[in-house]
């Protein structure tokens, strides 16, 4: 007889991981999986500066993956089962929830969604194309190839100034293209940006499309106010330079728009996580939540564990 868990998570982003933890010391018999590191896109986030608790202070900053790793250490004290694998499937109807990876078929009561979200892309001609050979997603993973370069960053809200700020590190000049013509980030936030010398801001601009011969050296900005385009080059002396994108994330829920309610592809749920079939829970960034980050992942994937906990205890499920 195949084994049949109380709880399988999907994911092991901060929402994920929190769950685990919770259930774990629950005595929940609890499967946590993850196609990949832990953290989702906390992991490669350089500071941390807003989780409570956390460390901060100019001298003392916390990266996303020091975070994740006392978090994936918690949860593996409390001796909830892993597995590396990829979803493909599920089958959330019925008591018996059913996971499909490469791995095998995996059973269980109960299901925490935690899938995250990753991030949107800017849609122009040559984003594709010179995806690693210019265009990054991710300072912390990039950063340092930019070393001495002139990069862009797009978009103006909170990660996307924060992560301008990281680049000053290695880049010899930063410059934040937004489509408006005030940032969204936070005032603290705009106030450090402001006061950066190596930080410069293009306003009232998106960027149309991405060009070069094999590595990025161009692009093309469009203004939002005019409509007029300007072709900005790479300094001749680099032949290239760098662009970063970071104008918000998309939901990772496509296993599940067809099984459960889902508002813009968001999953939507309750105050207690349940979502629309019974057993089946969402925590994080995948589900509509009017704040996405790390704390309020952590909370929803503590009352989305301790919420299965109530229902398997009550015969509400199981």
């Amino acid at each position: 007889m195949e084994k049949l868990y109380d709880l399988i998570i999907i994911g092991a982003g901060p929402a994920g991981l929190t769950a685990g933890l919770y259930a774990g010391r629950s005595r929940l018999d609890t499967l946590l999986i993850e196609k990949g590191q832990d953290g989702g896109q906390i992991a490669i986030t350089s500071e941390i500066e807003n989780y409570p608790g956390g460390l901060s202070g100019p001298d003392n900053i916390e990266s996303g993956a020091e975070l994740i790793a006392r978090m994936t250490a918690q949860v593996a004290h409390f001796g909830v089962e892993r597995l590396s694998a990829n979803v493909t499937e599920v089958e959330l109807e019925g008591k018996v929830k059913r996971v499909h990876t490469r791995h095998g078929v995996y059973q269980s009561k109960a299901v925490i969604i935690a899938t995250g979200a990753h991030p949107r892309l800017i849609g122009c001609p040559g984003e594709a194309e010179f995806t690693g050979r210019g265009v990054s997603y991710c300072a912390t993973c990039d950063g340092s190839f930019f070393e001495d370069f002139e990069v862009f960053v797009v978009g103006g809200g909170d990660t996307a100034v924060e992560e301008a700020m990281y680049l000053t590190k290695f880049a010899r000049k930063v410059t934040i293209i937004h489509r408006r013509d005030e940032l969204r980030a936070v005032e603290s936030i705009r106030e450090r940006a402001f006061a950066n010398d190596k930080i410069e801001f293009m306003w009232n601009s998106v960027v149309v499309g991405l060009h070069g011969d094999g590595i990025l050296s161009g692009m093309t900005v469009k203004d939002t106010k005019t409509g007029e385009e300007r072709l900005v080059e790479a300094d001749p002396d680099d032949g290239m330079f760098g662009v970063f994108v970071f104008i918000g994330f998309l939901p990772n829920s496509e296993l599940f728009l067809d099984k459960v309610d889902t508002e813009w592809d968001y999953i939507l749920t309750d105050e207690s996580m349940r979502t629309s079939l019974p057993g089946v829970y969402a925590a994080g960034d995948v589900r509509k939540t009017p704040l996405r980050q790390v704390v309020t992942a952590c909370a929803d994937g503590a009352i989305a564990a301790m919420q299965v906990e109530h229902d398997l205890a009550s015969g509400v499920i199981g």
